[in-house]
């Protein structure tokens, strides 16, 4: 992976980014995860008919969280269709999920359901 090739747009390259971006973000969310009280388990959630969740973190309430990752800037429903899948199977254990992307604009999706700057990982909450 290059600077030229992300810059010339490469199919192939936005791919491999989306990847590495993916693996990358799901690595920082772990490290809270490993040390906090709260976690009984983390995975990865994915359906026979294609809905899939990069990650999930379970609390020992029996509660769940889902974090989608995107290489997009531009966040849709489209793009939460697997943590709307999860919600809706879940139901009131469903606690929030968020669609992380390359995007600056927090938002709401759709019911406990949001997207969120990746970079607000490392900010300080107000």
């Amino acid at each position: 992976m290059t600077p030229e090739r992300l810059a010339r747009l490469d199919p192939a390259a936005m791919v491999e980014f989306g990847h590495l971006l993916e693996t990358f973000v799901v690595g920082e969310l772990l490290k809270p995860a490993s040390w906090s009280d709260d976690v009984a388990g983390t995975g990865h959630w994915r359906t026979h008919d294609g809905h899939e969740v990069d990650l999930i973190i379970e609390r020992f309430d029996g509660s769940v969280i889902g974090f989608e990752v995107k290489a997009s800037r531009q966040i849709d429903t489209e793009d939460a269709r697997g943590l709307i899948a999860l919600r809706d199977i879940l139901g009131d254990q469903f606690h929030a999920g968020f669609v992380l992307g390359t995007g600056d604009t927090a938002l709401r999706i759709d019911d406990r359901i949001y997207a969120c700057p990746i970079n607000r990982l490392w900010q300080a909450s107000p």
